[in-house]
Formats: structure tokens, C-alpha cells, sequence
């Protein structure tokens, strides 16, 4: 729980709300589906769970000190993770993760993988899921997503917290958004037109209406150097109590102020 001093007022619980709204996959749209894809797992339908060549870099990484530092998961191990196994970095966890990917293939097809994955993926605070995220970043169903949106909630998938629209690294989100869209056309999904619109298109993000979450830039502040610092695994395992600089009074009266004088649609 994040709060602000001297710890008598809740700012954010990390847990108190998980906002998810379950679609099946047709009603994702293809670009939602085909961003995700082209970056986060490109042979995703091809193969049969796990990619040998991730796991070779993850083997080497294993017998390096500091243990496994890379990624390359395929969306099915992701799936597993997400929802089978806990977040720990172990070679016993990785062999658990490579055994049931393979199982989870024979018994799904491999769209009901992927909205399953859709479903579960985090989008930072208390977003999970492409439904709730399109909703709550673009006021729109993830149905209705443009390429360029499609591209921004990909490319916020690896790093919520970092590359989030209401934190403080908007130059690295709008950097991985263009890295998405260059892998849509790389891998087919979208024409050299599309592409170039995209890349110029601009894409509104809705303000934060969460109302769990109090000043949300400094608490999306708070947590990303909590993250960097402690690592994601470890602020949402350990159940801290952590009091910031923030003065909610100060806040409320600021808060008050904007409203008066009309500057709060263009902040």
C-alpha cells in the first residue's frame, strides 16, 4: 500500500482492485491480436509452445551468475506464468514453465491461448486485460482499436509500470510503439502505408479515472522506483506499507485550485 504522509491517507493499494473485463477473442481486434503478436511472439502459431532458440539463450543464462537475465518467452509460457506458476526467476520454475507450455498446446488451440493471454495481461496499476485497457487508455473497445492504438497497448505489455501513458517515460513508450509497428510490417500484418499513417497518427490517451488511485503520477512515480530498485516480482510479493513525501492536504487544495481557474483540460 502506497500512502502519503505521515501514512493516514491511502494513496493506492497495489491489490485492492483488479479491473478486468473477460471478451473472446473476436472481439479483439486483428490489429489488438496481430501487434500483439508481431512483438511479443511472431511464430506464435507455428510452433508448439516454446521456441528452441529461447530456450538455448535461457539455458546459457542460467550457469551465468545473476541467473536468468533475459526474455523470449512465447505467449503460451506467459499464459502459464500468468496463471500456473509464480514469477520467480528459478531453473526449476523454468523447466515447469517449458514442460506445461508444451502440455497447454495439446489441449487448447492455439486462439484460445491467445485469449486467454489477451484476458490476463497487465497494463499497469489495476488494468488487466485488452478489453479494460482499451477501455480505460482510449475510451474504446478493444474491437475498435486503430493500428496505432493496437501499437501502444503492445508496446506497453513488458514493462507496465515503465512504459505507462500516465507516467514520466512517454519518449520510451512513443519509442516502442514505432518498434511495434515496425514488427507488424516486418512480419506482414500491416502495408508500408499503414505503417507511415500509424507512426504520425495521433492517439489520445483518456485521463486516469481510477478513482483507487490518488495523485496516479506520482504514485505511477513511486512505483516504478520501487520496481527499478526492488524489482516488480518483489513490490507485489512482499506487501510493504510505504509512506511517501506527498502532502494529500496540499494536493487537495492544488487539485482545488486547478479547477478554479479552468487549467485542468490542458494539464
Amino acid at each position: 500500500k502506497i500512502f502519503a504522509r505521515p501514512g493516514t491517507v491511502l494513496l493506492y493499494h497495489l491489490h485492492q482492485h483488479v479491473q478486468r473485463t473477460i471478451v473472446p477473442l473476436d472481439k479483439s481486434s486483428k490489429n489488438v491480436q496481430n501487434a500483439t503478436l508481431a512483438i511479443e511472439d511472431p511464430n506464435f502459431y507455428t510452433h508448439a509452445g516454446i521456441e528452441l532458440r529461447a530456450i538455448a539463450r535461457a539455458v546459457v543464462n542460467m550457469v551465468i551468475p545473476g541467473g536468468i537475465t533475459q526474455g523470449g518467452s512465447t505467449i503460451t509460457q506467459q499464459v502459464v506464468k500468468l496463471s500456473i506458476l509464480t514469477g520467480d526467476k528459478t531453473i526449476t520454475r523454468k523447466f515447469k514453465e517449458w514442460i506445461l507450455a508444451l502440455k497447454l498446446t495439446k489441449v487448447l488451440t492455439k486462439d484460445q491461448v491467445l485469449e486467454l493471454y489477451l484476458n490476463q495481461v497487465p497494463y499497469g496499476g489495476s488494468i488487466y486485460g485488452v478489453e479494460e485497457a482499451a477501455q480505460k487508455f482510449f475510451g474504446k473497445t478493444a474491437s475498435d482499436v486503430s493500428i496505432a492504438e493496437a501499437a501502444y497497448l503492445a508496446a506497453v505489455m513488458p514493462a507496465p509500470t515503465y512504459y505507462s501513458p500516465y507516467g514520466n517515460h512517454l519518449d520510451a513508450l512513443h519509442a516502442r510503439k514505432n518498434l511495434v509497428l515496425s514488427k507488424m510490417l516486418e512480419h506482414g500484418y500491416i502495408t508500408e502505408t499503414e505503417f507511415e499513417e500509424a507512426k504520425v497518427a495521433e492517439v489520445q490517451f483518456q485521463a486516469p479515472r481510477d478513482s483507487s488511485i490518488d495523485a496516479p503520477h506520482f504514485v505511477f512515480y513511486v512505483r516504478q522506483y520501487l520496481e527499478e530498485k526492488y524489482g516488480a516480482d518483489t513490490l507485489e510479493e512482499s506487501g510493504w506499507r510505504i509512506i511517501t513525501t506527498l502532502d494529500a492536504e496540499m494536493q487537495e487544495k492544488a487539485e482545488e485550485k486547478i479547477e478554479e481557474v479552468g487549467l485542468k483540460d490542458r494539464i
